[in-house]
């Protein structure tokens, strides 16, 4: 169940947040192959933040899946995740951090 969590210092009021959470559940979805109704979406506006020394528009964001992430799909999430909040909130992708967990690393396989 891939849970994404956005904070941005983006104000979100008066933004069509259905849309950016349609497409983020979407991307997410096909980049870990995971169902869309297992993905969940989190996005916080408003947020102090700053990036650089500055408060320019940026979004830190987490991402946590059981299973799916490799680099390859770790690249793919970063750009497609980066475009849809430049797109839609205008946060630049050079302003953009994302942390992804695979909850499944290292986890040693039990032989009961």
């Amino acid at each position: 169940m891939p849970c994404l969590d956005i904070s941005t210092n983006v104000n979100l009021d008066g933004i069509d947040t259905d849309s950016i959470f349609y497409e983020l559940t979407k991307a997410v979805s096909q980049i870990i192959g995971k169902p869309e109704k297992f993905v969940m979406i989190l996005l916080k506006g408003s947020v102090t933040l700053t990036f650089g020394g500055n408060k320019e528009p940026a979004a830190l964001a987490e991402i946590v899946s059981m299973g799916g992430i490799n680099t390859e799909v770790k690249r793919k999430l970063i750009a497609t995740l980066g475009l849809i909040l430049e797109n839609k909130l205008y946060i630049p992708r050079t302003r953009f951090v994302l942390k992804v967990f695979d909850t499944t690393m290292g986890r040693q396989l039990s032989k009961l």
